[in-house]
C-alpha cells in the first residue's frame, strides 16, 4: 500500500472531501471569513468533530501547495482509522486476551510510527490514540512504521479516559509507564491488558494515570533518567510478551 499525506485545498475540494466521508484530521480556515461556502465547510467539520483552527492568511499561504487555497486547507489522514471494537474482535477470534497500546499525547510522528511497528511485532491487537494534541496517521508515521501500519489497526478516540472506562467494563485493565511506579518485573502483566504510554515531555496525564490499575517503571542504571517514548513502549510491550509466553 502506498501512503500519501493528503493536503486538500480550495472550498469545493474540501467540502466534497467531507461529503465523500474522507477522514479529515484538521481544518484550517481564514480567520474572519464568514461567507456561505466557508460556513458550510465549518458546519460539516463540526458534525464530524474535526479539529478546526482559524488562522491568518499568511499561515495559509505558507501551508498552501497550490497557492489557490481560497481560505481553507484540510489535512486528510493518510490511512483509515479502525474501531476499538474491531481490535477486541480480533483478539476474540484468536482466542487470546486482548493486548492494546494506548498513547496519551504522543506528538512526534516518528515515535508514533515506531510504536506501531513495535505493537505489530509484539502481537498487540491495536493502538489507540487521542484526537487532540497528538500525532495522526501521516505519511511520516506510515514510513517509520516500516509497513506495520498495513497490519496493525489504529483507532482515534475523542476521550482516552472514557475509552479506558468502557474497556474496563469489558474486563480490561491498564498499566502505564512512569518513573515513579513499581518495577515492571514485580507486576503481573498477563491477561486482557492495555499499555499506556505518555507524552514525550510530560508523560502520562494525571486524569489518564488515575484510571490505570498499575504504574510500571523500567529499571535504569545510567546517568540519565528517562527513555524515549517509543523505546519505553518497546521495553514494556516485550515484558508483557515475556510474561504471556512464560506464564510470568
Amino acid at each position: 500500500m502506498r501512503y500519501e499525506e493528503l493536503t486538500i485545498e480550495g472550498r469545493n475540494a474540501v467540502l466534497e472531501a467531507f461529503r465523500a466521508g474522507k477522514t479529515i484530521d484538521k481544518l484550517f480556515v481564514l480567520d474572519g471569513c464568514q461567507d456561505g461556502p466557508v460556513r458550510s465547510i465549518v458546519r460539516e467539520a463540526k458534525k464530524r468533530d474535526t479539529i478546526i483552527q482559524f488562522v491568518a492568511k499568511e499561515r495559509l499561504d505558507q501551508m498552501s501547495e497550490t497557492g489557490k487555497h481560497q481560505g481553507v486547507i484540510a489535512y486528510a489522514a493518510a490511512y483509515h482509522y479502525a474501531q476499538v471494537e474491531e481490535m477486541l474482535q480480533v483478539a476474540e477470534e484468536e482466542g487470546v486476551p486482548p493486548f492494546l497500546i494506548l498513547l496519551d499525547g504522543i506528538e512526534d510522528p516518528h515515535n508514533l510510527g515506531a510504536i506501531i511497528r513495535t505493537a505489530n511485532l509484539a502481537g498487540a491487537h491495536g493502538v489507540i490514540i487521542p484526537k487532540h494534541r497528538a500525532a495522526g496517521l501521516t505519511a511520516t508515521v506510515a514510513k517509520t512504521s516500516a509497513g506495520a501500519l498495513n497490519y496493525t489497526p489504529v483507532a482515534k478516540v475523542t476521550n482516552l479516559g472514557k475509552t479506558m472506562e468502557e474497556l474496563k467494563e469489558k474486563g480490561m485493565w491498564f498499566v502505564c509507564a512512569d518513573m515513579g511506579g513499581e518495577s515492571m518485573y514485580q507486576l503481573d502483566l498477563r491477561g486482557p491488558i492495555g499499555l499506556v504510554i505518555g507524552n514525550e515531555g510530560s508523560g502520562v496525564s494525571r486524569l489518564v494515570k488515575e484510571k490505570c490499575d498499575f504504574v510500571a517503571s523500567i529499571p535504569m542504571k545510567g546517568d540519565i533518567d528517562s527513555l524515549n517514548a517509543s523505546v519505553a513502549a518497546g521495553v514494556l510491550a516485550y515484558e508483557i510478551v515475556r510474561q504471556r509466553i512464560n506464564g510470568r
